[in-house]
């Protein structure tokens, strides 16, 4: 089968389309249709990235496609429409950007009703985060008319996603974004509020700032998540999903223990297949963003995969990219 492989040689990484015959193992054969671009694959296929555990690997952290061997019993059946992301896909089992998958049974979530392979990538690990995060603070109380609602790192796959499902449900959306060339798509998809990185940092030197988000989706962690904890009204709760400005986090208590604010852990990597099934029937349905076929997304094939690897590193990349396997 045709696959994009990472292979490290002599500390540099190989990377390029070729002919493989290893699936990894898994009872469940899936033909690969749509797969996507996110951060966490140009991590995988390059030296430094810290995420590939197996050499070579086939990256991709989330496909979509059909179902062609499945043992009985299994909760799908060949011809069954599927997708997968998370747990080991793309960074120690192979993953999305090849023609063929082969994956345990209990990785694979049934394609939910009213969305296509397409759409379901289009969303993929970057809308289901988004959908997650959107959920925490839904949970947390966060209702319309509560007050704006900040998204950081707002033109990347994930902020994207969430700026569109926060404004579809009726909140009041702040995007924040350093590329001023995004502002009006980010306006296109919902945001009724623009705003620099510099806005949300504030004053570094100050433990507090003046009250002013009603809740945060935070996609890229750091400075500006210390920033974003700072300016939280008070009871309000910010869902952290991302780490692209950095691991730290520097803050203190007081956020916590003088505003009563929370902090949720966004995590779509190892939620239990269950709990993930809602969640996708729920993109298909209540949290479906409107510009799931169009503004949101940019297609492309397996041969153009490494230029766009590499912009998605250097911020190049806007919103969320599908990859046409077959």
């Amino acid at each position: 089968m045709k696959a994009f492989v990472a292979e490290q040689q002599d500390g540099e990484v190989r990377r390029g389309l070729r002919d493989v015959d290893d699936l990894g193992e898994g009872e469940v054969l899936v033909r690969v249709e749509w797969s996507s671009v996110n951060y966490k694959d140009a991590l995988a296929t390059i030296p430094k990235g810290r995420v590939a555990r197996i050499n070579p690997l086939v990256p991709g952290v989330d496909l979509a496609g059909t179902v062609e061997e499945a043992p009985a019993g299994a909760p799908v059946a060949p011809g069954d429409k599927v997708l997968a992301h998370g747990y080991d896909i793309g960074v120690a089992h192979h993953g999305g950007y090849a023609e063929y998958a082969r994956l345990p049974q209990a990785w694979v979530v049934a394609l939910p009703e009213g969305m296509t392979t397409r759409q379901a990538m289009v969303l993929g690990t970057a809308g289901y985060t988004a959908a997650r995060a959107v959920m925490a603070l839904e949970g947390h109380g966060l209702r319309p008319g509560a007050g704006p609602v900040l998204v950081t790192g707002a033109s990347g796959g994930v902020g994207s996603v969430a700026v569109s499902i926060l404004a579809s449900r009726g909140h009041e959306v702040v995007a924040s974004s350093g590329k001023e060339a995004e502002h009006g798509w980010l306006r296109d998809l919902g945001a009724a509020q623009v705003i620099g990185r510099e806005e949300v940092l504030g004053d570094e030197s100050r433990p507090l700032e003046k009250q002013r988000w009603a809740g945060a989706v935070d996609c890229v962690g750091g400075k500006p998540l210390a920033g974003v904890l700072r300016s939280l009204r008070i009871g309000a709760a910010a869902a952290a999903c991302g780490n692209t400005a950095g691991a730290e986090l520097p803050t203190t208590v007081l956020p916590f223990i003088l505003r009563g604010a929370t902090l949720y852990g966004i995590d779509s990597v190892n939620t239990p297949l269950e709990e993930r099934s809602q969640t996708w029937r729920r993109l298909a349905d209540d949290l479906r963003p409107p510009a799931l076929d169009d503004a949101l997304v940019n297609e492309i094939g397996l041969d153009a995969l490494e230029p766009t690897l590499d912009a998605i590193l250097q911020g190049e990349v806007r919103g969320r990219t599908v990859v046409r396997v077959s």
